[in-house]
């Protein structure tokens, strides 16, 4: 998998291409699914919800460039399988979940796993994790209309954010935001994606509109 979908495709990160060899992707993913673990494609798990195909999870954390002292926030926990992958590249990972079947299920996975450096919270991700920001790094692993003015907020001067980000729930751009210094962000596009929504205060609301899917352009997907 590492080989063939990510670091032929462009991946070079030498830490991120060890953390994903080294975290076992079948115990992430429904049993009956496991024999597909290992494929170039997402993969549905409880709640609606997916877990993203190995190489936009490489992707995104490349794109955040971890470093190993780095405190790191991610929105929308899954499984738990990427926060098992930063758990390898950076010193804490606070990791949000809407869904109370998904946290705790990630959560007692993680732990059994030895994932300890690895935070899990029930709760609305758009707001962020507050007592614990600034954050070097914010992973959104759902589309939202726009960036959370709030995520912007918790990171740290130099921080990153990767997410993907449009005005259709089912495409998005993948964006990734450095904040320059307090109010000043630089964001930059890195491809066409297709995330679950990100649901929340600051993310679409729970029942979609129709509105919601409208204007979107064609594009070449990556997930």
């Amino acid at each position: 998998m590492v080989s063939r979908q990510i670091a032929d495709r462009g991946i070079a990160d030498a830490r991120l291409l060890a953390a994903l060899r080294a975290v076992p992707r079948e115990h992430f993913v429904p049993p009956h699914l496991r024999r597909f673990a290992y494929e170039d494609g997402p993969l549905p798990i409880a709640a609606g919800q997916t877990i993203s195909q190995p190489y936009i999870v490489a992707l995104m954390i490349e794109a955040a460039a971890l470093a190993p002292d780095d405190r790191v926030l991610e929105i929308g926990t899954g499984s738990g399988y990427a926060a098992a992958v930063m758990s390898r590249l950076a010193a804490e990972i606070f990791t949000i979940e809407r869904h109370a079947v998904l946290a705790g299920d990630a959560r007692r996975r993680l732990a059994q796993l030895g994932y300890a450096n690895v935070a899990v919270r029930l709760g609305d991700g758009t707001r962020g994790w507050p007592e614990a920001a600034p954050f070097d790094a914010v992973i959104v692993a759902a589309g939202g209309p726009e960036v959370p003015d709030t995520l912007r907020r918790q990171l740290r001067v130099d921080g990153r954010l990767v997410m993907p980000v449009g005005r259709r729930r089912s495409r998005q751009d993948l964006v990734r935001v450095r904040c320059r210094g307090e109010n000043d962000f630089a964001e930059d596009v890195l491809g066409c994606v297709s995330f679950v929504p990100l649901i929340g205060a600051e993310g679409w609301p729970e029942k979609a509109s129709k509105q919601d899917d409208d204007g979107d352009q064609a594009c070449s997907v990556l997930e």
